[in-house]
Order: structure tokens, then sequence, then C-alpha cells
């Protein structure tokens, strides 16, 4: 007779591999990016209503926190978009083995990293 009762499963003893946390965190930063259109289009509409409202804008955009919203914004788009090149390669047939998959997501942490440091520095 099998035990049909619930396993208890400790979450944290199992470890995902860096293709699993890609794509994970591919999906995450495209919810951030949506989350985030109302904003853009906000911004979009004060910048080009009239000359003291783009001025405003700008001084809005100095202030840490607003900085922080934007460098979050910036490191989403960044993830995306070079998780995004991985998978085009992928659908190019490049990268498609368990090896080629480690060494592109690996590829995508190192390249979103540098690229989002290089942000951060920009905009501060």
């Amino acid at each position: 007779m099998k035990d049909k009762r619930p396993v208890y499963l400790d979450v944290t003893k199992y470890k995902f591999p860096n293709t699993a946390i890609v794509s994970i965190l591919h999906r995450i930063s495209g919810v951030i990016l949506f989350l985030y259109i109302p904003f853009l289009i906000w911004a979009l509409d004060t910048s080009l209503s009239s000359g003291e409202h783009f001025q405003q804008l700008l001084y809005n955009f100095d202030w840490p926190v607003t900085k922080f919203f934007l460098w979050v914004l910036l490191a989403s788009l960044i993830f995306h978009l070079v998780a995004g090149v991985r998978h085009l390669f992928m659908d190019m047939g490049i990268g498609e083995t368990h090896r080629g998959g480690r060494l592109g997501a690996n590829l995508v942490f190192i390249i979103s990293l540098v690229l989002i440091l290089v942000a951060g520095i920009w905009l501060w």
C-alpha cells in the first residue's frame, strides 16, 4: 500500500539552474516594463505639453528617488533586451544545447550586469 500523505518539500534546498533564473527574471523584467508604461506615457505627455512642464519634469528627475525608479526601469529594459537577444539567437539554432544554454544564461548575466552598472553611473 502506497503512502499518499503530502510530502514536505523544502524549497530552500532546491537550486535553480542559471537558465531558469534568466527565464524567470526575463518575465519579471517584462512585467516591470509593462507596469512603467503609464508613467512613461504621462512623462511624455507632460514633456510635450509646454516648455515649463518640460523643465519641471527635468527638475523632478534630479531627485534621488526618481533616479532610483528610472534606474529600475533602465535595468529592467536592459535585462529584458539582453535576454530577448539570447532568445533570438536560440531561435536561429545557436545555444540550444544544454551547454550552450548555460553559456548563454551566464553571458546574459554578465552583459546585463555591466550595462546596468554603466546605466547607473550614467544616471547619477
